[in-house]
């Protein structure tokens, strides 16, 4: 898997969304929105495995990941670091078993595997990572390391 932005699917640009890496802080953001599926927008393989909502936010202390996970099981998620920096979820979402004579009207919930990865900043302190999964949202807290926040030296550069 590649870590560049992905371009395919017919719709062009890159997809921040994909089940590629998601840089937040080197890659740029696209500006149509409207490209990352919903009504009228096609779902190819690639971007239905990236379909896995995610939430990350942060405080002093902490970076805090919250997961879609409606469905799946714990036994079924999977959460890794990578590369020291790289946090990946990943785990499959089984589809509903069908019944002889049963007729579907609609099928909209989606099946099957999914995986995000996160470059995580250099203050994140990959080996105290606490996951939880409860009413349908993965948690994943990564804890910031203070000494690397201390260590960060800011210097003010004059503009000519």
């Amino acid at each position: 898997m590649s870590l560049m932005p992905w371009f395919g699917g017919g719709r062009g640009g890159m997809d921040p969304f994909s089940s590629d890496l998601w840089d937040p802080f080197g890659a740029s953001w696209p500006l149509d929105a409207g490209r990352r599926g919903g009504e009228g927008g096609s779902r190819d393989d690639a971007t239905a495995m990236a379909r896995t909502n995610v939430d990350w936010h942060e405080n002093d202390k902490e970076h805090i990941f919250s997961a879609e996970s409606v469905g799946v099981r714990k036994e079924d998620v999977k959460v890794e670091v990578e590369d020291g920096n790289v946090l990946k979820i990943s785990g499959e979402k089984t589809r509903e078993e069908e019944h002889k004579g049963d007729a579907w009207n609609r099928v909209e919930r989606s099946f099957g595997s999914f995986m995000r990865r996160f470059r995580l900043p250099e203050n994140a302190k990959a080996d105290g990572i606490r996951c939880t999964m409860q009413d349908g949202v993965l948690r994943v807290v990564v804890p910031k390391d203070e000494q690397a926040q201390k260590q960060r030296n800011v210097r003010s550069i004059d503009i000519a």
